[in-house]
């Protein structure tokens, strides 16, 4: 059985950034686990939502591809510090 989404969104029509952009904003208001499902018809999004979630530490629970848009479930990971400088 699968956990619904905390969140949808419809970010189809949007190029890039914005995709990853109002993804990051979405998962930032969730708790850790927190799943996000997010629809896109930017071809760009299909590496940059992987890429995202591998340098962010958020994990990339599905990604599919149904008729041209892109659908995504992306889990929200642990609050990583912020680096010392």
């Amino acid at each position: 059985m699968t956990t619904p989404p905390a969140l949808s969104l419809d970010l189809r029509g949007l190029l890039c950034p914005l995709p990853v952009l109002r993804l990051a904003k979405a998962l930032r208001s969730l708790p850790e686990g927190a799943v996000v499902e997010m629809q896109a018809t930017d071809r760009a999004s299909w590496i940059d939502v992987p890429h995202f979630c591998a340098q962010s530490g958020h994990r990339l629970v599905s990604a599919r591809d149904e008729a041209g848009v892109l659908i995504y479930a992306v889990a929200r990971g642990p609050d990583r510090p912020e680096p010392e400088s």
